[in-house]
C-alpha cells in the first residue's frame, strides 16, 4: 500500500504505485497517476489529468495539474506529464496544456526545479535541466536538454531555448536562445558559450572548439543570420572529424526554426 498520511485527501480513483508516499494535507485528484518511488510533500495539490513518473521528489506546497491560465481554456481534457527522477522544490506551479497547442505540458527526466518556478500551459521541458529559484516560463515555451536558467529569469511565450544554453540572474528572454549560448540582461544579450557546462558533460577540447567557431560565426564576424548559417553548413566536414557533427546539426536545425528571431 502507498504511504498516505491520514490527513491527506487522495481520491479513490487516483492511481498510485505501491511505494508512493503522500505527506500531510496533500490533495490528489481522481485523474492523477503517480509512479513508483515518488514522494509528494505536505500541502501539495495535484489535480487534473496529471501523470507523474518514477522516483520524483516533490516538495511541500506545490500545485501541479491546475487549469491553464489562459482565457481561451474552456475545460478541455488537457494534460500535464512529468517524467522520472525530477526534483521539484517548494511552491512550484505547473499547469496543464491547451487545445491551441498539443494539449500537453511535458516535463522530461532528471530535472532540478527550484522553489517558486512557474511552468505555464503547453511548455515542453527536456531532461537534465536546472531552473533556479523563481524562474517563470510563459505558455508554449520549449527548453532543450541540459538548459540552465538563472534565478528570476523570465521567458516570453513561444520562446525556445536550445540544448546546453544558459542564462544569468534576472535574464529576460523574448527571443530564441540558440544551443550552447549563454545570455544575460534585460533584454537578454549573448555573452559567450556554456564552456564549463560542456566540459562537465564530457565534451573534448576539440569538440568545444567547434562550438566556439559556431559562436564566432553567429556573434563575432558581423554576418547576417543567413550568412552565418551558410558558414555553419561549411563546418560539417571538419566537425565530423572531432565527433562534433551532431553539434553543428543541432545548431542548424534550431536556427532554421527560429520564428521569433534569436538573441544576438
Amino acid at each position: 500500500m502507498a504511504q498516505i498520511h491520514p490527513t491527506a485527501l487522495v481520491d479513490p480513483k487516483a492511481e498510485l504505485a505501491a511505494d508512493v508516499s503522500v505527506g500531510p494535507f496533500a490533495v490528489i485528484g481522481p485523474q492523477v497517476r503517480i509512479g513508483e518511488g515518488t514522494s509528494i510533500g505536505a500541502h501539495c495539490v495535484i489535480e487534473g489529468r496529471t501523470t507523474i513518473g518514477r522516483h520524483n521528489r516533490i516538495f511541500q506546497f506545490c500545485s501541479l495539474g491546475a487549469a491553464p491560465q489562459d482565457k481561451k481554456y474552456a475545460g478541455e481534457p488537457t494534460e500535464l506529464v512529468i517524467g522520472d527522477g525530477n526534483t521539484i522544490r517548494e511552491f512550484c506551479t505547473f499547469n496543464t496544456g491547451t487545445v491551441q497547442d498539443a494539449g500537453v505540458t511535458r516535463i522530461g527526466d532528471d530535472n532540478w526545479i527550484m522553489a517558486y518556478v512557474h511552468v505555464a500551459h503547453d511548455c515542453v521541458l527536456g531532461s537534465h535541466i536546472i531552473l533556479a529559484n523563481a524562474v517563470q516560463l510563459a505558455g508554449h515555451v520549449h527548453l532543450g536538454d541540459w538548459v540552465f536558467l538563472g534565478g528570476l529569469s523570465g521567458v516570453h511565450q513561444f520562446v525556445r531555448v536550445g540544448a546546453h544554453a544558459m542564462t544569468g540572474f534576472q535574464t529576460r528572454l523574448s527571443q530564441d536562445l540558440p544551443p550552447f549560448v549563454t545570455a544575460a540582461g534585460n533584454p537578454a544579450q549573448a555573452q559567450g558559450i556554456n564552456q564549463e557546462g560542456l566540459r562537465r558533460r564530457g565534451y573534448t577540447p576539440e569538440r568545444i572548439s567547434v562550438v566556439k567557431q559556431m559562436h564566432r560565426a553567429l556573434y563575432r564576424k558581423g554576418l547576417t543570420l543567413a550568412q552565418a548559417r551558410e558558414e555553419l553548413e561549411s563546418m560539417r566536414a571538419c566537425a565530423a572529424e572531432v565527433q562534433a557533427e551532431e553539434d553543428v546539426r543541432l545548431m542548424l536545425e534550431f536556427l532554421a526554426t527560429a520564428e521569433r528571431g534569436i538573441v544576438r
